[in-house]
């Protein structure tokens, strides 16, 4: 989702930072740090929240990209309010794109977010690696999707399948898209195209653009 963000902000000409807080595996930081600016910020402490409200703060001509592991959810829980009462003084909004399975605990884990982080605006995206839309039945007709969503102006969308040669690709060579579409073999470069493209459709309108 990192990756994926990161690629369609970039490719419409925004200036991005990435803050990239799985620090034990920090492999959207080594794909994208001689890309745009990228820092390292532990979220599991307190110091660590302080240090990401004042990065942002200063760079505010730059659109911020946080990676978070799912093990942040206890740090979230904790200090997130140390982010969340900022954002006004900011002078930014909080858009969260919150991957799911089709499992339950990204949904009790939504839950937890919510009230740790009340003025973020929530989108929930679909892992698409799983099946499509229809195999999502426990998100699609959950009270979670009408009230934690829906009601408070999120979208639901899908993040389409990568083929898993071309993913791993990714990951093991640590490569951005934009340099992944360059010295890929050239059927590996077709499946990203389709990627980037699926891609870019899915996340136009979380971000105000037209598909």
């Amino acid at each position: 989702m990192a990756l994926a963000s990161l690629d369609y902000l970039v490719g419409r000409g925004e200036k991005v930072l990435l803050v990239e807080c799985d620090t034990s595996n920090a492999d959207v930081w080594k794909a994208y740090h001689e890309e745009v600016e990228a820092e390292l910020v532990n979220l599991d402490e307190a110091n660590g929240w302080i240090r990401l409200v004042n990065v942002c703060d200063s760079r505010k001509d730059s659109s911020v990209v946080i990676n978070t592991g799912a093990r942040n959810n206890l740090g979230v829980s904790r200090y997130g309010l140390t982010l969340d009462g900022t954002l006004e003084e900011l002078g930014r909004k909080l858009v969260v794109l919150w991957m799911i399975n089709r499992q339950r605990d990204g949904l009790e884990l939504l839950r937890d977010f919510a009230e740790a982080m009340p003025h973020a605006l929530v989108h929930v995206v679909r892992n698409g690696h799983f099946g499509d839309d229809s195999k999502f039945e426990l998100y699609n007709g959950s009270k979670v999707r009408r009230e934690l969503v829906e009601a408070r102006g999120g979208r639901s969308v899908t993040l389409p399948d990568l083929a898993d040669r071309v993913a791993d690709d990714l990951f093991t060579q640590y490569l951005s898209a934009a340099k992944a579409a360059r010295i890929l073999p050239i059927g590996n470069r077709a499946e990203l195209g389709r990627w980037r493209a699926e891609v870019r459709k899915a996340l136009a309108p979380l971000f105000g653009d037209a598909p």
